[in-house]
């Protein structure tokens, strides 16, 4: 009997250092299937901030805590899935002794985000960080067994709940999940915080989807794309690093050979060293993006070769900067006959999914935009990765309002075109409806509205536009000739 015990826990150790995998950050999430076991090993908080602890200190159930250098991220590890088929899914999570320990000391704890579709083009992981996507199913209940999960505890039999505080229930609800939406799952250590010593664990699959076809339930055909899904990351941030050991090969491997394509065009561009036990792992550092490929030789107990032959699309993207030759196109103004509007595009520089508001108003995807108002505006632009955010930037559209309220009030109390005074030799000459000469403006003042001290009715004033602009290298005098509206 005693023979039979070591051999066994022989057997585990050499399956633990085997198949014992760990992605402690979001980006680089393991894909799994349902086929077998995941050993898991989570030591740390990753590389990157999944959750900014200064904006997020509550994502579903997980909290910051209450120790000031806590986070929701304590010795995390990150793994996505794809749904096989439709119906019900749920898993284990079972603690493990480490460190000579007899007992485990990890109490596990977990969220779970989704259903995502893969082709939407959204950034996961950005979406859950900032707290748009929130847990669908979470536990942070303080373990009384060595089990947490979804569906059933196999050591009490206590069925899943949602989450409540203090109901000592480790397991939430059944998944019900349909063919081809995307899952991630975050376990955490929140026992063991800041100790620096891995904890193991084991994550197994369990509902009845599994129970029917453990091959089907989940597309295992994900872990084939085991360098994981693309990446968006920005300019700055802490290296990457890729790992062939997430392969269905395990650490079956001979050699590992990285390949590159960085303009991902279908054109292989460099050959790259890979670090690590076999070469398993590279390291890919800001901002050389790319789409990055691995092909593994294996040893014998495998197919001679296994490659992630989608590869795996890496994209720094940088802070929103507005050209600083040409940040501005305008494309129409009100000083032109046609269209009668002021449209404008905004210029920017380096590789970044940006969206634009102006005036504080909503963002929009689209740089165009239409019926600015004249004069002295500001723009906005966000990186959707999270990548950063400008303060307001002024910009100027030299440009006609069509009205104006002299009423002493201090909002345009006074009319003249604006943004005039960057343009050569202006002159603006104001007309009432009979053709007589009211006024004539120059680049520093405006109409009051008063002709010989006399406040002037309500109603459209013609004025005539003189000035010169710069076409080609050469002043070309331009007139316009409309009307705009005074109003008391």
């Amino acid at each position: 009997m005693r023979t039979l015990f070591c051999v066994t826990c022989c057997l585990f150790l050499f399956l633990w250092d085997a198949n014992a995998q760990n992605s402690p950050d979001c980006r680089t999430a393991i894909p799994v299937c349902a086929d077998q076991p995941i050993m898991g090993l989570a030591d740390g908080g990753g590389d990157i901030e999944d959750f900014d602890p200064e904006v997020i200190t509550q994502s579903g159930c997980l909290e910051k805590g209450s120790i000031s250098s806590a986070n929701i991220e304590n010795n995390t590890a990150w793994y996505v899935f794809r749904a096989g088929t439709g119906g019900q899914v749920g898993f284990d999570i079972e603690a493990l002794p480490s460190g000579g320990n007899s007992t485990p000391t990890a109490e596990w704890d977990f969220a779970v985000y989704g259903p995502y579709d893969e082709t939407s083009g959204e950034n996961f992981c950005s979406i859950i960080g900032d707290g748009t996507s929130e847990p669908i199913r979470c536990n942070y209940e303080v373990n009384d067994t060595n089990f947490t999960g979804i569906g059933v505890n196999p050591e009490s039999g206590q069925e899943g709940a949602p989450f409540l505080i203090g109901s000592q229930n480790t397991y939430d609800e059944w998944l019900y999940v349909q063919p081809g939406e995307i899952y991630f799952i975050l376990i955490n250590n929140f026992n063991t915080n800041f100790d620096d010593e891995a904890e193991p664990f084991m994550l197994t699959f369990t509902g009845s989807s599994v129970d029917e076809d453990q091959n089907s339930a989940l597309d295992c055909s994900l872990r084939d794309e085991f360098l994981g899904f693309d990446i968006a990351a920005c300019e700055g941030d802490p290296d990457i690093t890729l790992s062939a050991l997430n392969s269905p090969v395990g650490n079956d491997i001979a050699s590992v050979e990285w390949t590159v394509d960085y303009d991902d065009d279908g054109v292989i561009d460099d050959t790259l060293v890979g670090s690590g036990p076999y070469g398993a792992e590279l390291v890919v550092a800001s901002p050389n993006s790319g789409r990055y490929f691995a092909t593994i030789t294996t040893g014998l107990g495998s197919p001679p070769t296994v490659a992630d032959e989608g590869g795996i699309l890496i994209t720094f993207y940088g802070v929103p900067e507005l050209d600083p030759t040409n940040p501005v196109t305008i494309l129409d103004t009100n000083l032109s006959v046609d269209p009668d509007r002021n449209d404008i595009e905004f210029n920017v520089v380096g590789n970044g999914d940006y969206e634009y508001a102006i005036n504080g108003g909503v963002f929009q995807d689209d740089p165009v935009f239409r019926d600015v108002p004249p004069g002295i505006n500001t723009v906005i632009i966000n990186d959707k990765n999270g990548c950063g955010t400008t303060e307001p930037i002024e910009f100027l559209v030299v440009a006609y309002p069509k009205f104006f309220t002299p009423n002493a009030d201090g909002v345009n109390d006074e009319w003249n075109v604006r943004g005039i005074e960057t343009l050569a030799d202006p002159v603006v000459y104001i007309f009432d409806r009979y053709g007589k000469l009211l006024k004539q403006l120059g680049a520093t003042e405006g109409w009051d509205g008063t002709y010989n001290g006399k406040q002037m009715p309500s109603t459209d004033y013609w004025f005539r536009f003189e000035y010169q602009e710069e076409e080609a290298g050469v002043l070309v005098a331009k007139t316009r000739k409309t009307h705009f509206a005074l109003k008391r």
